[in-house]
């Protein structure tokens, strides 16, 4: 059995140990590209202090442990090395040790993910480690706290680009090798292990540079740097990712008030990323899914824009100061999720980057918050399987959420200077919540210990509506209530708020405007609202107006009137953006019918100019009518939103984002419904012409896997795609749809290839696993049970990453609800609760998901039973 997931306790103990000082990391990688060979040289030096006579470990996740050497002496492997770990005993007051073993190559994402390009046979490098992967790729202490110094060199063939944290300090050949080099790095400032990083292939590299005076008069000179795979340089669009990267280090060197410490600022968009990026001090992974090769809308790259900025942001919150463990991972990401919309905000020329988070980021929030296993922003992580889990909604957008709240509280000035002394009081050390507290409640002059407790400390989302006592359309009580219970103690939690009430009425031209704006304090379980008292009945009181609280709203009677009939009419983006949200919640609910959410849709989303809040609204749809929405009338709602969808494709401006939004909506909610095929195989063959569509490769393959979830798209037919396209994103394609055929022996190899198999890379499993729950129904039932009978099978095989996929993925969750049978009785239900009940002593992180998925699906029936 493996020893890899690290404890808290064990962390604690061992950093109470020892000290560490440095690592010299040599990797060799100079045969990568042969698929035969499955692990490369890693040799580790660490230098630390430690208790005399003390003992500890090391981590290392490797192929084989050649040798270790302590202080000089030789230890016998056999006998340090236990599973993950490998023993130090005796140790002296300062000591060296070196580690040489195998590092294996991963498909996983985790460690050091080597992929192939289909397009050229061109193999790619990159590490990715959060949050504790490096030990794959060289022997380290695996924690946060344990910061060092780190000097990287790198054997790779010559031709290649590889570059590190640390500036290249040198290049020679490697003597008897003339195809390999030798890459040798400067030695970094003090960091965390889980933020070093290698990266090594044929790509693409743009060079670029950015500088500032500073007010010591001293220049600080970044050199700027981003790379890409060679095939998609051609779509790489580097002069405005420069751009935004300048504008980025001018506003937050000017916010933070301490310069970029990290030296170079290097960025790589890389294949089969599992995250959207990571902020590896000097060099910034990304997903290269940010390389748009197809055509992508204004949201997309804004979106981009954001996470530019929220791994610019890193650079002080997370690598210059950090947690001393995972409980504080929100000291990083919450932060950094705020200011990467601040930045976008503040620092590029979109405007609408509030709206965008009101919209998109705080949606993911509220999901993940009513989960039976939310928790709260600083969260109990006693593992590092726990703290793979808790990268969610809550720690990031609740969190940015949550913090945006203080700044209206706390003033954004006060805000900023308590940052930056906390910067400065820490800087490349290791912090907790008390440091970031004393530091706010100093600049502030305020004690944040209540408010922390409230809101750091606690779970679960308030729910506040208004309630109007009125005469002749004349105010009279008007008073907020608010219900809010927190999911893990039952307990009502009622927490301060500070919002906005907007009074929304028509102006001359018929539109919907704020005539009025009240700020309140919400407090305890009812507030009065007395500066109402006497005013005329607005058309629509928007509670929480400008998005000021993190707060569920529910719409009184006569606003959600207003907003069901006049939505369209409301000229403001944000309070549009709140008032779709608003909708959204009571259908999610079950407290109005889903299909009153998808009729809103079809009404409003055709005059929806935020292509933001556009894409999500019609997301929100489709997923609407598949989850929750009875199965005896889905059909019909479906064909009728099918209908819109098609005729606003062809009505929208040609070539707008607009227009694209409305194609993918065809292609994703075809998948399940068959009216719109025609249209589909149309627009795929070139029989039916849209003015200004863009038919590239990304819609093409959307529209393929409509076409073969209902048998309309042949193998031959998916080859023949795939001969024309021959992307990773085109590989990837043609795994969903080929698996999407509906015939039991498809859905069979299929399944065998994701639980029963390794051969697959992680995307390809993603998309083979997309292809098998496409447009489930009867094919699906075989595969219940097999699904519960594999589960501590696969947790136990596979990574953590891999495994995760597999559990979420393939979880039996289009369910419908029959008559007769309430929302908890469901057999698949039934089913999950029985797992639970009989494997008490499952890893933690894998009841976590099964819990999570159980959730999902009886808030589905219980959708569906609300009709």
């Amino acid at each position: 059995m493996s020893n890899h997931n690290l404890s808290r306790d064990d962390a604690a103990i061992r950093s109470a140990l020892i000290t560490t000082h440095s690592y010299d990391v040599t990797l060799d990688v100079r045969d990568a590209a042969d698929p035969a060979v499955a692990g490369y040289p890693s040799t580790s030096t660490v230098t630390f202090s430690a208790e005399p006579g003390s003992a500890t470990f090391l981590d290392f996740i490797s192929g084989g442990v050649e040798s270790v050497v302590l202080n000089g002496r030789r230890l016998d492997v056999e006998s340090v090395v236990d599973r993950d770990r490998i023993i130090l005993d005796g140790l002296a007051a300062e000591n060296t040790v070196t580690v040489t073993g195998t590092a294996l190559y991963s498909r996983s994402g985790e460690g050091m993910h080597r992929f192939v390009d289909p397009a050229d046979g061109l193999c790619y490098l990159y590490t990715q480690y959060e949050p504790a992967d490096s030990r794959r790729v060289f022997a380290n202490f695996e924690q946060p706290d344990l910061k060092a110094e780190f000097t990287f060199h790198v054997i790779a063939p010559v031709a290649w680009e590889v570059a590190s944290n640390g500036v290249e300090e040198a290049r020679t050949p490697v003597p008897g090798h003339p195809t390999a080099a030798r890459w040798d790095f400067a030695p970094t400032k003090r960091m965390s292990t889980y933020i070093t990083t290698v990266l090594a292939g044929p790509y693409f590299k743009a060079t670029d540079h950015w500088g500032a005076n500073l007010d010591d008069g001293t220049r600080l000179d970044v050199p700027l740097a981003l790379y890409c795979r060679a095939s998609l340089a051609g779509s790489f669009d580097a002069d405005q990712l420069f751009r935004l990267t300048k504008s980025g280090l001018e506003f937050f060197n000017n916010l933070f008030a301490y310069p970029y410490p990290w030296g170079k600022y290097d960025q790589a968009f890389v294949p089969e990323y599992n995250l959207g990026a990571m902020e590896n001090p000097g060099l910034v992974t990304f997903t290269e899914k940010y390389v748009y090769a197809s055509r992508a809308t204004d949201a997309q790259y804004q979106a981009r824009a954001n996470t530019l900025m929220h791994e610019m942001a890193h650079m002080w919150f997370g690598d210059l100061v950090t947690m001393n463990w995972w409980d504080d991972l929100w000291l990083k990401e919450s932060f950094a999720d705020y200011m990467g919309t601040l930045g976008v905000d503040r620092a590029t020329d979109w405007d609408t980057a509030w709206v965008n988070f009101a919209s998109k980021r705080k949606a993911w929030a509220y999901l993940q918050d009513q989960l039976p296993t939310t928790h709260p922003i600083v969260a109990d992580i006693p593992d590092l399987e726990a703290a793979k889990q808790n990268f969610d909604g809550i720690t990031y957008a609740k969190g940015a959420s949550v913090l945006k709240q203080l700044v209206a509280y706390v003033g954004f000035d006060a805000f900023i200077a308590g940052s930056r002394q906390y910067f400065r009081d820490h800087a490349f050390g290791n912090t907790s919540l008390q440091d970031l507290l004393a530091a706010l409640s100093a600049a502030s002059g305020r004690d944040l210990s209540g408010w922390a407790r409230q809101w750091l400390q606690t779970s679960g989302i308030s729910t506040i509506s208004a309630e109007m006592v009125e005469d002749d359309g004349i105010l009279g009580a008007v008073t907020l209530r608010q219900d809010a219970v927190d999911p893990l103690t039952g307990h009502q939690e009622l927490r301060p708020h500070r919002m906005r009430l907007g009074l929304y009425d028509a102006d001359s031209t018929g539109a919907l405007v704020r005539t009025e704006s009240i700020d309140v304090d919400v407090a305890g379980p009812s507030t009065l609202v007395t500066e109402l008292r006497g005013k005329r009945r607005p058309a629509l009181l928007l509670v929480n107006d400008d998005d000021l609280s993190y707060v569920k709203v529910r719409l009184d009677s006569g606003s959600e009137h207003t907003v069901r009939t006049s939505l369209n009419r409301i000229s403001d983006p944000m309070a549009r953006a709140l008032c779709w949200t608003a909708l959204w919640d009571s259908a999610r609910d079950g407290v109005t019918p889903a299909a009153r959410y998808v009729t809103a849709v079809e009404q409003f989303a055709p005059s929806e100019t935020g292509i933001g809040v556009l894409l999500n609204v019609l997301g929100n749809a489709a997923s609407a009518i598949e989850r929750y929405v009875p199965a005896t009338t889905r059909e019909g709602v479906r064909k009728d939103f099918l209908n819109v969808a098609a005729e606003q494709l062809t009505a929208a401006v040609p070539g707008s984002d607009q227009q694209l939004a409305w194609a993918r909506t065809v292609a994703e909610v075809s998948r399940h419904g068959d009216s719109q095929l025609p249209l589909v195989r149309g627009i795929l063959e070139g029989t039916t012409m849209v003015e200004g569509l863009a038919v590239d490769a990304e819609l093409r393959w959307s529209l393929w896997q409509a076409l073969a979830a209902h048998g309309q798209a042949t193998l031959a037919e998916l080859d023949r795609e795939l001969d024309a396209d021959t992307t990773a994103s085109g590989r990837e394609g043609h795994a969903l749809a080929s698996a999407a055929r509906p015939e039991a022996s498809i859905k069979a190899a299929a399944w065998d290839s994701t639980v029963n198999s390794t051969g697959l890379s992680n995307e390809i499993l993603s998309a083979t696993i997309a292809g098998v729950v496409a447009a489930p129904g009867k094919l699906l039932e075989p595969y219940v049970e097999p699904y519960f009978d594999c589960l501590e099978r696969v947790w136990s095989e596979r990574s953590i990453e891999i495994a995760g996929r597999i559990v979420r993925g393939l979880f039996p969750g289009a369910q419908n609800l029959t008559e007769g049978i309430r929302p908890a009785e469901h057999p698949v239900l039934l089913r999950t609760d029985r797992w639970l009940h009989e494997h008490p002593g499952a890893p933690r992180a894998l009841r976590r998901i099964i819990i999570e998925q159980r959730s999902h699906l009886l808030r589905a029936l219980t959708a569906q039973a609300a009709g």
